[in-house]
């Protein structure tokens, strides 16, 4: 364990000098995030063994070549960080625990870099970077050449102030054009940009990068008679700084979560980038009274919003088999947060697609989430290869009952051909009770194998005779009375699902949950369904040739016939509860994408409008949109969309069209 500390230091350090002095990051914000609190871990554990210099004690950096070392009066403090719902409610009973009810301030966390500006009668003399926390670096030279920052106060008033300089998003795009056609480097991303930028010696360089700056933070407000950091926000404003509008005053925890849940959906609409939300004790004596740590103050913290794209690495590749009998390779990841959730395995899809992307067992990959909810692997980071990854070998038996596989004529995936090899058939069982299909709370794949295995399911009307054997299934180890009495409520309430919930519970091959609620919407009962033809379904936007022949061939089969009537006589809703689909012409067939923040509707009503009348929402904006609908504060889609010359709504406009 103290040989795993001290080389946790010494990555930690090593990327402090990489990030905080170089400019030039090794390692993802997330990987050091892990690494930072495996270290505080250990430490806790084990307080003697902590070392003096370890980057626990101090946030990194060191002053290079060319700047003057500047020594902050007031130590500049980095936040703690933390990353979930429950360590923000734990940040809140922390604080009410000294007897506090706080108001907290919430803040954008603008990813840029941190500068004090130091104002005497009004005038400035001094910008510096944060440095360690206790000596930065002048650069003066630069920061005057950034707009935003005033060169005089609209007060002669003698002042330290603190915030963030950084990009806007639409510089860096100009930039990079200008930096393509010189054949130069690109530029990687905003923060990098506005770190590069701010350290350049000539100051000429800097004014020619438009930075831009937020002002949030006045490091004594007591002085100032300010009670208050609203009021010490208001002040800055007043003396000419820039300050942000988005923040908000709120009164409890619950508020916070609402905000920070805001902000999340609106992040990628704003200017300039941002990492999570800082969240404050408003009252400044409040303040005082909780202090500090060694490294933070106790009044503060930054929830960090969940990584897109994570670095993690493959330990393995295994195989499962799908309900059709298909092999699918998956990897196994060391645990790693994506989004909000922690993330150890990502399906590889076929042998082609472990190949492509030269994936090898011991692999430093890079994963994020499609759609914000599958794990995919993206890519491999070669570079950091070490000569010990093994290659991948695909299988040629099935991993279950060890049938050769068959990899059908034009198709890249193998398949198990025995219809009766039992990990098909469990596969087409989880997937019945699954969150998109008919959602069964407390139905887990481990439940649904031992129910399989001990011959209580045999196919998904047995599910709904579960009841049938209450005693029996308490009496399993492990399964208690107050646990299958939540199971078999969950399945009862399950028979009032809408009918796109059964439909893709059903697993037809090429009809996922998207499918499913146009085929529903468009049907509305199961029986109508049933006697849908090939030419009545491809009639629909979004249903095609393999679609319509999977639909038709899945009701064709006796066996799944007498299944759905099982069903029916058991009381599961064989009938759409949605809203129905009335076809109107402004929206039937065509595509919309939605910007900005809307005052009547919320993103969903808006999307549940569009597609009742028969139209469908995408997220992004290409040549192929119909109509982008625009709420306050649009973004780049907005722009994006009046460059391609597609047609625009705002909001009152698509309540006409309504």
């Amino acid at each position: 364990m103290q040989e795993r500390m001290e080389e946790l230091i010494k990555i930690i350090n090593e990327a402090d000098y990489n990030y905080h002095t170089l400019d030039n990051p090794t390692i993802t914000d997330q990987e050091y995030d892990k690494y930072l609190r495996e270290l505080i871990e250990i430490e806790e554990a084990h307080p003697d063994w902590v070392r003096e210099d370890s980057p626990t004690r101090h946030a990194g950096g060191k002053i290079i070549e060319g700047f003057e070392k500047v020594t902050h009066k007031i130590p500049m403090m980095s936040l703690s960080d933390v990353f979930s719902e429950s360590e923000i409610i734990a940040f809140d009973e922390r604080i009410k625990k000294e007897g506090i009810t706080p108001q907290y301030m919430c803040e954008l966390k603008i990813d840029g870099l941190s500068v004090s500006l130091l104002y005497e009668k009004g005038k400035l003399i001094r910008a510096a970077t944060r440095g360690d926390g206790v000596v930065g670096e002048d650069i003066t030279h630069n920061a005057k050449t950034i707009k935003t920052i005033p060169l005089k106060l609209k007060e002669e008033v003698d002042i330290e102030v603190r915030g963030e300089i950084f990009m806007n998003k639409k510089t860096l795009e100009e930039l990079n054009k200008e930096r393509e056609k010189n054949k130069e480097p690109l530029l990687q991303n905003c923060r990098n940009a506005a770190a590069g930028s701010i350290r350049q010696l000539d100051s000429k360089i800097a004014a020619k990068r438009k930075l831009d700056t937020f002002i949030y933070h006045l490091p004594n407000p007591l002085d100032y008679g300010i009670k208050t950091h609203a009021e010490a926000i208001e002040y800055m404003h007043k003396l000419g700084l820039k300050t942000n509008p988005n923040n908000r005053l709120v009164n409890s925890i619950e508020e916070v979560l609402q905000f920070i849940q805001e902000k999340g959906m609106e992040r990628e609409e704003l200017p300039y980038d941002i990492d999570g939300i800082v969240i404050k004790v408003n009252d400044i004596k409040q303040q005082q009274k909780l202090g500090f740590t060694a490294k933070y103050p106790k009044w503060a913290t930054a929830y960090k919003f969940p990584a897109k794209e994570v670095l993690t690495k493959l330990t393995d590749i295994i195989f499962t088999v799908g309900r059709t009998g298909q092999i699918t390779p998956n990897a196994v990841l060391e645990p790693v947060i994506v989004a909000g959730s922690t993330i150890s395995r990502a399906t590889l899809h076929n042998e082609e697609y472990v190949k492509e992307k030269d994936l090898k067992i011991g692999d430093i990959v890079s994963i994020r989430k499609a759609g914000d909810v599958i794990p995919e692997v993206v890519e491999v980071k070669k570079e950091r290869r070490t000569g010990a990854e093994k290659d991948f070998q695909m299988i040629t038996n099935c991993p279950m009952c060890h049938t050769p596989l068959v990899k059908k004529e034009g198709q890249v995936d193998y398949y198990c051909p025995n219809s009766k090899c039992p990990a098909r058939h469990v596969e087409s069982l989880i997937h019945f009770v699954s969150r998109d299909a008919m959602n069964i709370d407390g139905f887990g794949d481990r439940i649904m194998e031992d129910f399989y295995n001990f011959h209580f399911i045999g196919n998904i009307a047995d599910i709904y005779s579960l009841k049938n054997h209450q005693q029996d299934l308490i009496r399993l180890e492990g399964y208690g009375e107050k646990s299958v009495k939540n199971l078999l409520e969950a399945i009862e309430a399950s028979k009032e699902n809408s009918l796109e919930k059964l439909i893709f519970g059903l697993g037809i091959p090429h009809v996922g949950a998207k499918t499913a609620k146009i085929l529903a919407a468009n049907y509305e009962t199961m029986e109508r369904l049933m006697q849908a033809t090939e030419e009545d379904l491809i009639k629909i936007p979004d249903i095609g040739d393999i679609i319509a022949k999977s639909v038709v061939a899945y009701f064709q089969e006796d066996h799944n016939k007498a299944i759905l009537s099982e069903l029916k006589e058991l009381g599961i809703n064989m009938t759409y509860l949605g809203q129905k689909i009335e076809k109107k012409e402004d929206f039937n067939g065509r595509s919309f994408v939605l910007t900005g923040s809307l005052k009547k509707f919320t993103r969903e009503e808006a999307k549940e409008k569009i597609e009742s009348l028969g139209g469908k929402t995408v997220d992004s904006v290409s040549k192929k949109t119909s109509v982008v609908i625009v709420g306050e504060n649009p973004g780049s889609k907005y722009q994006k969309a009046k460059d391609l010359g597609i047609e625009i709504w705002t909001e009152e406009e698509f309540e006409q069209h309504l």
